[in-house]
């Protein structure tokens, strides 16, 4: 049944344009201008991103994590290699992102394979969090049944008081991924829903071919 008070919800977009004639020739450049105009524009949280994850079955799962870093490599984001979105790229090393800029009426959507970075990446990025963050990674068992969020508190507890002399040390099940793009899509809303989409993909050459698509 059609609720009225959820289906009439609507904005039209009328902010800006995209045309495929405009846009950088390396998606990764496209992207860069769009996220320094996410910066200066205030975009709440414009790191956050929609990271999409598949069983080897193709089961998928969905939630928000962090951007960390990006560059013509790829996009960066940090977690618990024994999570479930962390099984899951063990599993199936297929992933999308997909980012969300409501205040500019844009989105990105991004597919790729995902690696691993580095060792030393990880452990760069660990030592840089604040330290209620390096104690976090170490004492929650992500993605796994808990009691309750006494077991979390006390787990925390007995970590803080292990490192009262040192600083917490990276865990070995914790660290970075890579998303290395093959497919990348910039949205930008426009009115009446008839949203330009530009879309580049990688071919066999490794050269990116930019099309238009249909909203």
């Amino acid at each position: 049944m059609i609720n009225p008070a959820i289906s009439d919800l609507r904005k039209d977009y009328r902010l800006a344009a995209l045309s495929e004639h405009d846009v950088a020739s390396h998606p990764i450049q496209q992207f860069e201008k769009w996220w320094n105009d996410a910066i200066t524009g205030e975009v709440d949280e414009a790191n956050a991103m929609t990271l999409a994850t598949a069983t080897s079955h193709g089961l998928p799962s969905a939630r928000i994590v962090l951007l960390k870093s990006f560059d013509e490599n790829g996009f960066v984001f940090f977690t618990n290699y024994d999570s479930k979105k962390g099984q899951e790229l063990a599993q199936n090393s297929h992933a999308c992102l997909l980012f969300f800029w409501r205040e500019l009426e844009r989105q990105v959507r991004i597919e790729g394979i995902v690696q691993k970075v580095a060792e030393a990446d990880s452990d760069t990025y660990y030592n840089s969090r604040p330290i209620g963050s390096r104690i976090g990674a170490i004492a929650s068992p992500q993605s796994k049944v808990i009691p309750n969020r006494e077991f979390l508190e006390a787990a925390v507890e007995k970590v803080e008081q292990q490192y009262t002399q040192s600083s917490p040390v990276r865990p070995a099940n914790w660290g970075g991924y890579i998303v290395q793009p093959n497919l990348m899509e910039f949205w930008q809303g426009r009115s009446s829903r008839l949203h330009d989409r530009i879309q580049y993909t990688k071919d066999n050459s490794n050269n990116w071919n930019i099309v238009r698509l249909a909203p």
